[in-house]
Formats: C-alpha cells, sequence, structure tokens
C-alpha cells in the first residue's frame, strides 16, 4: 500500500471550530502531508474568505470539506477514532501519546479501515460526549506548564506523525471479521438504552455512569460488524414478549442442543 492511498483513509474533522483562519491553516496543514478529506462540524463561519486565504494553496481540500450537524455524522463509516484532548478525562480510554497513536492508527489502515483524527473548538476543546464517541484520547507531549496549542499546528503535528507512520505500511494481516464503524457502535448504544430504560435497569433520571462504562468497554475491545449484530438481534429477541420469544425460538432451532457429531 503507497503512503497516498493509506492516507487517503484518513478523515481530519474539526468540531466547532469558531475561526475561519483556522479551518484554512488546517487544510494547508493537512495538504502539506498529503491528506486531503477535512469534515467540519458546524463551523461557525464556513465557507469564509479568510479559510481561503489561510489555506494558501490548499484550496481543493477547503472545496470539498464536508460539513456536518454532528460528530456522529463526521464519523460514520470510521472504525477508529483518534480524540486530541489536553487532559486526561475520567472513565476514558486508555490514552496514547501522540506519536504511538500514529503507529496505531497506522496499523488499522494496512487493514483496509478508515480512520479520524477528531480535533475540539479551539477554545474549550471537545465536549467528554463527543470524547465518548471516539476509541482513542490522544495527548500530544508539549510542555505541561503551557500545553496550548493553535488549532492548526495541532493538525499539521498529528499529520506529519500519521505521515512518518504510514511510509512503512506492509501488507496487512489476516482479518477475523470487519469491524464495525463508530455510527455502528452509536446505534447499538442507543438500543441498549431504550431496551434497559423499557425493563427499568436503567433510569434515565439517575443514569450514574452505565452508559460511559459500557461505551469504554466497547471502545477498548474493537467490537466487530457481526458481533454488533449479534448483540443487536439479542437485544431485539429479549425485547419480544415471553409467549413470542418461545415461539420464535421453536421456528428458528435457538436454545435446542447441538446434534451429536
Amino acid at each position: 500500500m503507497s503512503d497516498q492511498s493509506a492516507l487517503s483513509r484518513v478523515r481530519v474533522v474539526l468540531t466547532q471550530p469558531s475561526h475561519p483562519g483556522n479551518i484554512g491553516a488546517a487544510a494547508r496543514a493537512m495538504k502539506t502531508m498529503g491528506l486531503s478529506s477535512l469534515y467540519l462540524v458546524r463551523p461557525k463561519s464556513f465557507p469564509d474568505s479568510e479559510a481561503y486565504s489561510r489555506a494558501s494553496g490548499a484550496t481543493d481540500v477547503l472545496d470539498n470539506a464536508v460539513q456536518t450537524d454532528s460528530l456522529t455524522e463526521a464519523l460514520t463509516g470510521v472504525t477508529i477514532a483518534a480524540a486530541l484532548t489536553s487532559r486526561r478525562r475520567e472513565l476514558s480510554l486508555p490514552m496514547q501519546w501522540s506519536r504511538d497513536a500514529a503507529q496505531t492508527l497506522a496499523g488499522r489502515i494496512r487493514t483496509g479501515e478508515t480512520v479520524a483524527l477528531v480535533f475540539g473548538n479551539e477554545t474549550f476543546g471537545l465536549s467528554n460526549e463527543d470524547l465518548a464517541l471516539c476509541q482513542l484520547p490522544v495527548m500530544i507531549p508539549a510542555n505541561p506548564e503551557y500545553a496550548s496549542l493553535n488549532l492548526g499546528a495541532a493538525v499539521q503535528l498529528m499529520c506529519y506523525e500519521l505521515r512518518l507512520a504510514t511510509l512503512s505500511l506492509g501488507e496487512a494481516p489476516s482479518m477475523t471479521g470487519a469491524l464495525a464503524t463508530v455510527d455502528e457502535v452509536e446505534q447499538l448504544m442507543q438500543h441498549i438504552e431504550r431496551a434497559t430504560t423499557a425493563t427499568g435497569f436503567f433510569d434515565p433520571a439517575n443514569p450514574k455512569r452505565l452508559m460511559p462504562r459500557l461505551r469504554r468497554m466497547f471502545g477498548r475491545i474493537a467490537l466487530e460488524r457481526d458481533e454488533v449484530n449479534i448483540l443487536r438481534g439479542m437485544i431485539s429477541f429479549f425485547e419480544k414478549p415471553v409467549t413470542k420469544r418461545r415461539t420464535s425460538t421453536i421456528e428458528t432451532g435457538l436454545g435446542q442442543p447441538p446434534e451429536d457429531s
């Protein structure tokens, strides 16, 4: 796999960028490292002349940028999203430094997956809700006494690390099954929340930490698409009235002991 082919599988996602100049700077940073897929989640101002001015020739990246209303929508089709954060969060998945994260993403790219680098708002960063949608929290080993990076600089650094990591990609190892995408796991989470609420197991008025812990667990084990389908099928089965469950079991043979070989 060529480095350019590998980098075409990388999606850079800017979440609620407030300054159009930073969008242009990010586009320029991307193009210098061979990336071209830019997604913007609810930008404050785009298209904008300042974005094109700061892009300094990377106007094609801006012309093809995709705008979405939510981070979930921006991550549709992505199997692993790396979220840039300047601090550790409670109940988050294990963090990786930027260079290690680039290696992790490069390994996933090698198997044909689409990955994402997710950056938050210039002032507030990523919300806990947005971070929960991502499977890999990433920190840049900056000066702990002054760790504030400009958005364009952060994008440049991560694109550089990812380019380096993809230069040595070899043949993909064999895979047991296609991994579930972010949106497919999110649909599973919504299904679980509906089902557990209906049974009284989960109380939305007093949620505690059930859903964040489930998100962390699923993010840690990298669910395959077939596994998501199995889990959702089980939940759908449990949601049926008991009488319908029995009929369905008899018709499908579920629950029957295996025949002797």
